[in-house]
């Protein structure tokens, strides 16, 4: 009986994904590099990152669920950039190691987070403030530094995330950096607060050993607070836009394309605001 009732809801989902053909083409495309990857990683022995493509062909799917559950629809510039943040993070980034190959590479997906945090967050606060149920009403300035807050509160949680797995299970999602000088209170010879600065660090050594590394290792803070600072961008990117959007009622050409509709029984939000 479950297995029916899956088979159902599984077919429901493909046949409303299949209502927007350009997403859909870019799922059904990305659906199958991820097979063929999951494929030679198996065979590879490689069954983490097999695991890895499971999540993603499962995150692939969250679009759809969502748009079905909660009466959301995503523009299909949102829908496809989705699709390729997910590939690009599991997929490119991780099996494939973009991450270590191109070092901008996280740095993108952290921007391209932080605006689209943003876009889901303004389009939240938006839906409240033109609904007719409520009587509050916030000025387009409130509604954009939501929409930052939003976002900036989504990379925080995710950075806890990541130094939570990093520290129970050994991982290395804060990615180490290289410095060549540090300044610290630990150094001082009198065991007080003064800083010691050291410049131009060419290696450091572990019980004796020389790791050869050419500068210090710092285990993740300097990648954690460059994670917050893209996101921030991005962040800032958004509400800049979603402001204008408000402030011009509606007309502008790139906030309508990553800002989700919400329909209702008693209106449809839509995604300008020119019937307001």
């Amino acid at each position: 009986m479950k297995e029916k009732r899956f088979k159902r809801r599984y077919k429901a989902l493909r046949d409303h994904m299949k209502q927007d053909k350009v997403p859909f083409a870019i799922y059904v495309i990305l659906r199958l590099f991820v097979i063929i990857t999951m494929v030679a990683q198996f065979f590879n022995g490689n069954y983490e990152n097999v695991f890895l493509c499971i999540l993603t062909l499962i995150l692939f799917t969250l679009p759809g669920i969502f748009e079905m559950n909660f009466k959301v629809e995503f523009p299909n510039a949102m829908e496809i950039v989705i699709f390729l943040f997910i590939f690009s993070a599991e997929i490119l980034g991780e099996i494939q190691e973009f991450y270590i190959v191109f070092p901008f590479w996280d740095d993108m997906l952290h921007t391209i987070n932080g605006f689209l945090a943003a876009a889901i967050g303004f389009s939240l606060i938006d839906f409240f403030n033109r609904s007719k149920r409520l009587t509050f009403h916030l000025s387009p300035f409130f509604v954009a530094m939501f929409a930052f807050c939003f976002s900036m509160t989504i990379g925080v949680l995710w950075e806890f995330f990541e130094f939570f797995v990093d520290t129970v299970f050994r991982y290395d999602m804060q990615k180490d950096t290289i410095l060549t000088s540090i300044s610290t209170v630990k150094l001082d010879p009198l065991g007080g607060n003064n800083v010691v600065i050291i410049n131009d660090i060419k290696d450091i050594a572990i019980n004796g050993e020389s790791l050869g590394l050419g500068g210090f290792l710092d285990i993740g803070l300097y990648d954690t607070m460059k994670d917050l600072i893209v996101n921030c961008i991005g962040a800032i990117i958004f509400s800049i836009i979603g402001y204008h959007y408000i402030k011009r009622r509606g007309k502008g050409k790139i906030a309508k394309h990553f800002i989700p509709k919400v329909k209702m029984k008693d209106q449809t939000i839509n995604q300008g605001m020119d019937k307001q």
